[in-house]
């Protein structure tokens, strides 16, 4: 009697521990480029070709990023020499990254770091940058100073001063017609409502070029890494950041969106924006 409530116990416990934990069997994509549905670990052996796999979130879903989590262990496991570049961190913060990927932080003071660069729960990414730390996966940032696009989108690019405008691409907004679609969504639904249109477009493509420019610049010193770069959907869809590494390279690059209906993302089932879509399970 004793023993069977200690298994009962333990099964509990490891419940509690594991029960949140997604394979790559369980989560399915659809390809959309070949109209088909299939498991996630069908899909590695032409996600591992890349160099470059986005993965787009809606931030504060916890499902999105346990299939992300669940991809970066995928592509890790089948031998892939994998990093994970992130719009959560900017790249003047890489140092702390390092330290943390090295076992040389404790998780307060990382944490810390985290809050500095991102608003949202710790919890919504711990999963991931605790396995990157235990699998001394690189962790890179990508993101560029808040200030910077909060100036933008306020007051224009050319509202920066001349050393800021100098240290970034330059930027204008001359996007075509789907693109101008989603930021008019995106500048509603975000409640930026007070703010000119095209500044927001603006800061929208200095984030979209910087983090670009960032992961290309990791890249290239290591011809033989995939990044996987985790990002919110309007940044990961193909005319995000994969559009200004198309302008700048020809690093074969695939992107995964999440399955959302809001419309945000144009067309939603469409090759254009997307190759994969996922299923949260």
């Amino acid at each position: 009697m004793k023993t069977n409530r200690i298994l009962t116990g333990l099964l509990s416990v490891a419940l509690l521990l594991f029960g949140n934990i997604v394979s790559a069997s369980e989560i399915r994509l659809t390809d959309l480029v070949r109209q088909r549905e299939m498991p996630l670990s069908d899909v590695v052996p032409d996600l591992i070709r890349n160099r470059i796999l986005f993965i787009g979130e809606i931030h504060d879903q916890k499902r999105h990023h346990d299939v992300q989590l669940a991809v970066i262990k995928a592509l890790h496991g089948s031998g892939a020499k994998v990093a994970i570049g992130m719009e959560m961190f900017r790249k003047d913060d890489q140092a702390a990254l390092d330290r943390w990927v090295a076992g040389e932080s404790s998780s307060a003071d990382f944490k810390a770091v985290y809050y500095d660069n991102w608003n949202f729960s710790w919890s919504l990414y711990s999963d991931i940058l605790n396995y990157a730390r235990d699998e001394k996966i690189p962790v890179v940032g990508l993101n560029v100073s808040k200030d910077i696009t909060r100036q933008v989108a306020k007051g224009g690019f050319q509202s920066l001063d001349p050393k800021q405008r100098k240290a970034l691409p330059m930027v204008t907004c001359h996007v075509d017609k789907n693109y101008m679609t989603f930021i008019k969504k995106s500048h509603g639904m975000q409640g930026h409502g007070q703010l000119n249109l095209t500044y927001f477009c603006e800061a929208q493509l200095v984030w979209d070029k910087v983090m670009a420019i960032h992961a290309l610049d990791y890249l290239y010193s290591r011809p033989d890494m995939l990044m996987i770069v985790i990002a919110g959907r309007g940044h990961a869809w193909k005319m995000g950041i994969p559009a200004q590494i198309r302008k700048r390279s020809t690093l074969p690059q695939a992107v995964m969106l999440p399955r959302v209906s809001d419309g945000l993302i144009s067309g939603a089932d469409d090759e254009a924006d997307a190759d994969y879509l996922f299923h949260s399970p």
